[in-house]
């Protein structure tokens, strides 16, 4: 093997998880932070918890209610229709 090509290799790296948990691993990088780790991640823990660090979830719970009311409301179409209906029973 070459000896200036190939990158220095750290047998105790710390892995950081955004939780708190440390991990000791070989790697050519002395400390690597993480967002999820086994002790967080609800695979692994059986709890269901949202990392959104770009807002997404919140934005689609969003669009949800919009279209929830959206729906609640009549349309155009919808009105005529009743309108109509309220003409026809006028006349006959």
């Amino acid at each position: 093997m070459k000896k200036s090509i190939h990158p220095k290799y750290y047998k105790d790296a710390q892995i950081v998880c955004a939780c708190g948990n440390k991990v000791v691993a070989g790697s050519t990088v002395q400390k690597i932070k993480t967002e999820l780790c086994s002790a967080c991640h609800p695979f692994y823990t059986g709890k269901q918890k949202l990392v959104d660090s770009a807002r997404r979830v919140e934005k689609f719970q969003a669009r949800v209610t919009k279209k929830k009311l959206l729906t609640n409301q009549k349309g155009k179409k919808a009105k005529r229709t009743v309108l109509a209906k309220k003409r026809r029973a006028q006349i006959a």
